[in-house]
């Protein structure tokens, strides 16, 4: 099969599309043939050498694909038959033309629904609603800060705060961007390059600030989120696009608002540690996919009401990786940068 290969770290000028061995369902598993993947930053990461797949995962790039069912391992236990239309969380592997998952992790596809459209659920929604329901236990009413706005995470968190009848209020580098979340329901948005987002977020609130941050940028944003941070109120962080150092009082100003930090990371790096933890792990992302189907999935279809959706910024046929690689680091995109496979 094809799959998207770089032999040493670096830019994205060291991807490249090569032949490898086709994968084969293990105990459990499914074979799916994959239509459409996406970019993640995770990919850009582990490109560069700096986050290597969990072990036992695939070393092909890729944490989400759609495509249709091709092979059952031994023990599935009848959930899916061949030429079933699904998609799926992945640890890695996802942009090739095959790949191997366990069948608790594949949810189907709504029947009005493209593989590319499919392709930018996985990754984005799974994360923004385990953010949102899993770690952040998000309530009606609540007011939810959320970063980088428009991207794929950031604006499937604003559809989910408004499904959970709270309110989204986002931060964003580009009126552009701040004009994507805005039509994806954000109540409020403000650019961080432009203004200081905490001021206009206690503004906005009338002082009360934000029950539940959602941080991908971590360190340099801390003082920010702590100032707009209410009392009792939860800052999840998810990554560290703006470096993971903090120089201050942090813990003194967190526990002077009662004030929690949870951490989250959906992609595991030491699921081998024992086999209890591999097995809770593989449980935890079960829960979270089953629980997503049942509670959000319907949503997509048409004629749902309210009616969740995802955007696309671009779509590249595999053997223009590096290109797709190229735009995410540009950070131009607005919404999913999805790859098409060969047909």
């Amino acid at each position: 099969m094809l799959a998207v290969y770089f032999d040493c770290p670096g830019g994205p000028e060291n991807l490249y599309v090569k032949e490898v061995m086709k994968p084969q369902p293990g105990e459990g598993e499914v074979l799916v043939k994959v239509s459409a993947s996406a970019v993640n930053r995770a990919d850009i990461v582990q490109r560069r050498g700096k986050y290597p797949p969990p072990k036992g995962a695939s070393d092909i790039l890729g944490l989400e694909a759609a495509g249709s069912v091709a092979g059952l391992g031994p023990g599935c236990k009848g959930r899916w038959k061949i030429g079933d239309a699904v998609m799926t969380l992945l640890s890695g592997g996802g942009q090739a033309e095959y790949v191997t998952v366990p069948e608790g992790y594949l949810m189907p596809i709504p029947n009005d629904m493209t593989f590319i459209q499919a392709a930018a659920i996985p990754e984005a929604w799974l994360t923004a609603f385990q953010l949102l329901h899993f770690v952040g236990k998000i309530q009606k009413g609540e007011r939810v800060l959320i970063h980088a706005g428009a991207s794929g995470v950031g604006l499937a968190a604003i559809q989910l705060v408004r499904l959970a009848k709270a309110v989204p209020i986002v931060t964003a580098g580009t009126q552009e961007k701040l004009k994507a979340a805005a039509n994806a329901g954000a109540a409020a948005g403000f650019n961080y390059k432009s203004e200081d987002f905490s001021e206009k977020v206690l503004e906005f609130t009338q002082g009360a600030g934000v029950d539940l941050i959602l941080d991908c940028v971590g360190g340099s944003y801390w003082e920010k989120n702590l100032s707009c941070l209410s009392t009792d109120g939860r800052w999840i962080v998810y990554g560290l696009l703006g470096g993971g150092e903090v120089h201050g009082d942090l813990f003194a100003r967190l526990l002077s608002k009662r004030g929690s930090i949870h951490t989250s990371l959906l992609r595991s790096r030491d699921k081998e540690a024992i086999i209890f933890k591999m097995l809770f792990f593989l449980q935890y992302k079960e829960r979270l996919v089953k629980a997503f189907t049942e509670d959000v999935l319907p949503y997509f279809s048409r004629g749902a009401s309210p009616h969740l959706a995802t955007l696309i910024d671009s779509i590249y046929p595999l053997h223009e990786i590096a290109e797709a690689h190229r735009l995410m680091e540009e950070n131009k995109n607005i919404g999913k940068i999805v790859i098409e496979m060969p047909a």
